[in-house]
């Protein structure tokens, strides 16, 4: 009986570890950490987030012209979702700037061109099975990142224009 709650316990702890194994990080280690020392920068941060999404977008059409294989299509679903969590990562920064009234107009203006670099991309891609819910889930998250930049940018317009001297700062401060 020791032996089963010995062995059970070793399973239970065992699988969370497993899974970690498996969960996909979207930025390199190099990457997260600029991305960390640039947390107190909004416009630099959001410029990053746009390279690096730049990056993965740049990797995502050169898969586009590879001959078709299995392989092929197992890289571009892992890219997609990458670039998928990485679009969600960069609307939530993206929320916690506005929610702070940091000043974010300059760097949603790159962001804006980015998007529809990257939607283009995405529309590029062809329609194969494989990758199809990897697909979905990056136009998805491309459109989420898309309105909120919008409404951001609508909000930030009317809040400056009512609070002048609180332009250019990475966060609201009280006065």
């Amino acid at each position: 009986m020791r032996t089963f709650a010995a062995i059970f316990f070793s399973l239970l702890i065992a699988a969370p570890l497993a899974a970690q194994k498996d969960k996909r990080e979207p930025l390199t280690e190099a990457q997260q950490d600029q991305i960390a020392e640039l947390g107190d920068t909004p416009i630099a941060r959001v410029g990053l987030y746009v390279k690096f999404l730049d990056d993965h977008s740049d990797t995502i059409k050169g898969l586009t012209t590879r001959a078709r294989t299995i392989a092929r299509i197992q890289r571009l679903n892992g890219e997609l979702k990458d670039f998928a969590a990485l679009i969600d990562e960069l609307d939530d920064n993206l929320d916690v700037y506005s929610e702070r009234k940091a000043d974010i107009r300059k760097s949603l203006k790159e962001l804006n061109e980015g998007i529809a670099r990257w939607q283009s991309v995405l529309h590029g891609l062809p329609s194969e099975p494989g990758f199809e819910l990897s697909l979905k889930e990056a136009f998805d998250s491309i459109r989420d990142l898309s309105d909120s930049a919008k409404q951001i940018t609508a909000d930030q317009e009317a809040y400056f224009k009512a609070h002048p001297d609180e332009k250019n700062q990475d966060r609201y401060e009280p006065k």
